[in-house]
């Protein structure tokens, strides 16, 4: 997600802050929760996921929220190593939906705990349907215009430092997660964890999902404006 692009300034949120908060905290809910649903499907998860949640199986006494707030925290930490001139206080404000979205997290696995499917099927549906609610809730955050999540703001410094295209960078990181994940299930468990076909549907899907909810509000929006057009 290039956070400059023109296409998420028309649609972000500038009004108040007490609703823009919700939005934002609605958005964390639904991603986690989307999270949690690709993951009970059981036919590989995002790369980020497949990282958090291999190390559950290293060191299963840390809940994968745990995991994943100490990623977030590493990445800003390296945000701050890679660019420290144009670090600034406000950035730890990131870690305060960091934690947020660790507890959603760890709350939405054990909701969804009980699920154990057996066709292929409805795993392949559960997935899309995880990655739908994964993207709205992503959408969200971008149209409430908040804080940046540290990885978002490490591949952001990146851009900032190498002028690379946003995609590219965010490609390499994610790709970077995988080779980490892969790795670490070979060295610790013997084998590769949580990435399958369903990790390539959910870098696929996502976007493209992503891309639906701005058209279908774009679309909305122009509706209301023609609307009031007419009524006046």
């Amino acid at each position: 997600m290039d956070h400059g692009s023109t296409a998420e300034a028309e649609i972000v949120d500038t009004g108040s802050l007490k609703r823009r908060w919700i939005i934002y905290v609605v958005g964390i809910y639904l991603l986690t929760l989307g999270v949690s649903m690709a993951i009970r499907a059981g036919i590989g998860i995002s790369p980020q996921s497949s990282l958090t949640r291999t190390m559950t199986l290293v060191f299963p006494p840390l809940s994968q929220g745990t995991y994943n707030f100490c990623l977030e925290l590493i990445m800003l930490a390296l945000t701050f190593l890679i660019l420290p001139k144009g670090w600034e206080m406000k950035n730890f404000a990131s870690l305060i939906p960091a934690f947020v979205l660790a507890l959603c997290l760890d709350f939405n696995l054990k909701m969804t705990g009980w699920v154990q499917l057996d066709a292929y099927w409805a795993k392949v549906l559960l997935l899309l349907v995880g990655d739908a609610a994964l993207a709205f809730g992503l959408f969200l955050m971008i149209r409430a215009n908040l804080v940046l999540m540290p990885i978002d703001m490490f591949v952001n410094t990146i851009f900032k430092r190498t002028g690379w295209k946003w995609g590219n960078i965010k490609s390499c990181f994610d790709l970077t997660l995988l080779v980490m994940a892969a790795l670490i299930g070979l060295a610790f468990l013997g084998e590769v964890k949580f990435i399958r076909e369903g990790t390539l549907l959910n870098a696929i899907f996502v976007g493209q999902y992503i891309k639906l909810y701005f058209w279908l509000f774009k679309r909305h929006q122009a509706r209301k404006t023609a609307g009031s057009g007419v009524t006046a």
